[in-house]
């Protein structure tokens, strides 16, 4: 059903919630603080911890502030942060995290041969034909 006509209650209203931070600055140090209590309780760094300390009720919160170029830099940042906290133990339910955020614990080797040069070479074989001499 449609709102009625002369309907005034969405005026205004560009549609979803307002934004949580202003400036990049303003997350920047909501970030520096949580890293800092994580430091102070002897407590592993994580995205949700930090997605919930921020103040947002969920991870695509977090994920569309990176979408946002201004917040790119400090959001991309901070999960860098995060995964060197897992990176600094190495446990296994550190593998497992960072396994969780893309990254591969496999060997990948690459051979390349610059100096290959495919091109089939003739022998060099002088075939001489024997003359009889009558």
């Amino acid at each position: 059903m449609a709102a009625p006509k002369g309907n005034k209650f969405a005026l205004g209203n560009n549609g979803g919630q307002p934004p949580k931070f202003e400036t990049p600055e303003q997350l920047a140090k909501k970030c520096d603080d949580y890293f800092k209590e994580c430091k102070e309780n002897d407590e592993k760094a994580t995205i949700t911890g930090l997605t919930l300390f921020v103040g947002f009720c969920s991870r695509s919160s977090w994920d569309d502030y990176k979408k946002r170029e201004e917040f790119s830099y400090v959001v991309k940042r901070a999960n860098l942060a995060v995964q060197n906290s897992y990176e600094t133990k190495g446990t296994a339910f550190d593998i497992f995290a960072l396994k969780n955020m893309g990254w591969d614990d496999k060997s990948i080797v690459e051979q390349t041969n610059d100096n290959y040069n495919h091109k089939p070479r003739r022998a060099n074989i002088n075939f001489r034909s024997k003359k009889k001499e009558d």
